[in-house]
């Protein structure tokens, strides 16, 4: 991937360094502060149970208790001061060895203790290379998670208009590259709806649905939408992705009318419902996976959803099976479809997951439209 820092205040990774220094210096007096005043703390403890070992003895205080210091520093101190601490409780094994001996302090506890030395250390490197604060890993990792699933809320339809939307990750991780992006246009007379499958899963691949789910968001209603595939396209290009394709789905629908617009970049068909016939018919029509090539060519499809019609928008983890064609998969889940009619479309989304891939080991996604 190219380096896209340039000379210093120009570039963007030059800004983001300098916002994070005007942070810390910002920060420094209070988090200094906090943070001594926990190293107080977690170096007493040290001190309370290496005292207890050398006078009592191992009964009051083993050598795994000086674990527990060990493990709040990890979560609560940056790397200097976690080193004053791991030095600390190195001394305090020395001493509490020097008096009790190796055999009765067992060398299994001291491999312990220096594991969980390391691993400490480890991850306050990795929090300061990602410029997190103390504690922010955890609650950055439930931000994305929460932005992810905020960007598949549809907005408020009109009456006469309703929709259902499951979102599951791959093996019930909390991430996945599956979403949905949607917005009202036309002062709130047509509905742009786009449901993207990013390569790849868990974190990874949900950090770049969180940025590509941005990118498109602010395409809906900013590009015509025979133009949205193609500049979602060269998004894609232009971020140099190791894993930087996605397969996308764009539809756009005329609310007063009924009258809707498909295209397709290598998406699994959306299925359309004729109320009046009562029958399921996927709308196959192919079309270029984003971020491989410069020049894509979207397969279009138009149609109309008549009262009581509905469409259905799914990703390939919902027709995936190992070892068996994608026709099985998109097979059952007509008939899963077939079994909503009887019921109504109300809660379907779900419904459809749980009936067709309840334990997939891919993300899935499901979109239902319908007129009443």
């Amino acid at each position: 991937m190219a380096d896209r820092s340039v000379a210093p205040g120009g570039g963007p990774v030059a800004r983001v360094r300098a916002a994070r220094r005007r942070i810390a210096l910002l920060d420094a007096p209070e988090s200094r502060r906090a943070e001594s005043v926990v190293l107080a703390v977690l170096l007493a403890l040290v001190l309370v149970a290496a005292v207890l070992t050398i006078t009592v003895g191992l009964q009051a205080a083993p050598l795994t208790a000086l674990a527990i210091p060990v493990v709040l520093g990890t979560f609560l101190l940056h790397r200097p001061a976690l080193r004053v601490l791991m030095v600390a409780t190195a001394v305090a094994v020395v001493v509490e060895l020097s008096k009790v001996g190796w055999r009765a302090a067992r060398v299994g506890n001291v491999v312990i203790l220096a594991i969980l030395g390391i691993i400490a250390v480890e991850l306050a490197r990795d929090r300061e290379r990602l410029g997190l604060s103390v504690g922010r890993g955890e609650s950055m990792l439930l931000e994305l998670r929460d932005k992810l699933q905020m960007q598949g809320e549809l907005p408020h339809l009109p009456a006469g208009w309703y929709a259902d939307v499951s979102q599951r990750s791959a093996g019930g991780s909390t991430f996945g590259g599956d979403f949905i992006v949607s917005t009202l246009t036309d002062g709130g007379k047509r509905l742009e709806l786009s449901i993207v499958d990013v390569s790849g899963k868990g974190l990874d691949a949900g950090t770049r649905a969180l940025l590509l789910s941005g990118a498109l968001g602010g395409l809906l209603g900013a590009v015509a939408p025979e133009r949205f595939l193609t500049a979602a396209n060269s998004y894609l290009l232009r971020q140099e992705w190791e894993e930087g394709f996605a397969t996308a789905l764009h539809v756009t629908i005329e609310l007063k009318t009924g009258r809707y617009r498909l295209t397709n970049a290598g998406h699994p068909p959306a299925v359309h419902y004729a109320g009046g016939s009562g029958r399921w018919q996927p709308i196959e029509l192919g079309g270029t996976v984003l971020g491989l090539v410069p020049d894509i060519t979207p397969g279009v499809a138009e149609g109309q959803l008549a009262q009581h019609d509905a469409l259905l928008l799914y990703t390939d983890g919902l027709v995936e099976v190992p070892g068996r064609d994608l026709a099985f998969g998109t097979d059952r889940l007509l008939g899963a479809a077939e079994s909503l009619i009887p019921r109504g479309f109300a809660g379907g989304a779900d419904v459809l997951v749980d009936m067709v891939a309840p334990d997939a080991k891919d993300d899935r996604a499901v979109v239902l439209l319908w007129r009443s």
